[in-house]
């Protein structure tokens, strides 16, 4: 598969804000490193397949409702968050999967691009420990065809998240 190379903001693939919040924060080099794809990279196995990665270094992220509040969750591809262990993280009464309508709302991204940082509001964001299992992974650039590359510990450091175990154990 070919991916559109990427040197500048408008050339890169990524979505407009994202873009702005890579070089709000000091990281628009990562925007030369932002790949695109002609075919959606939407799931976690999509992205893996086209970037040629393992599906753990794909950073799933993912929009929650606790108590009706979105929280966002990062969490690697090939595993999937364990709803009452971020329950219980956050001393919620109930936790949901957020409705397209919420996640856009909540981050200005449609499902399948959103992006781990650079969202239209302010949200709670857990990090599941897993994501610290490898040198790099790989996100969504805001838009279901962009991708980008970056040390989760800087991942995590950025989308100012709290390390956590919700992943869901497999018996």
């Amino acid at each position: 598969m070919t991916t559109t190379p990427a040197t500048d903001a408008e050339g890169s693939g990524a979505h407009p804000r994202f873009a702005d919040a890579l070089s709000d924060s000091g990281l628009g080099d990562l925007l030369g490193r932002v790949r695109r794809f002609p075919d959606a990279t939407r799931t976690a196995a999509e992205a893996a397949a086209a970037i040629g990665c393992e599906l753990s270094q794909i950073c799933k992220s993912l929009i929650f409702a606790a108590d009706g509040v979105p929280v966002l969750v990062l969490m690697d591809g090939a595993s999937r968050v364990d709803v009452e262990l971020v329950r219980r993280e956050l001393g919620a009464a109930k936790v949901t999967r957020a409705d397209a309508g919420v996640v856009r709302e909540t981050t200005g991204y449609a499902i399948g691009g959103v992006p781990p940082f650079g969202h239209r509001t302010r949200t709670r964001v857990l990090a599941d420990r897993a994501l610290l299992t490898h040198d790099e992974v790989w996100a969504a650039a805001g838009n279901p065809h962009a991708v980008f590359p970056m040390a989760p510990e800087v991942l995590v450091e950025r989308a100012g998240a709290t390390l956590v175990d919700v992943r869901e154990r497999t018996a």
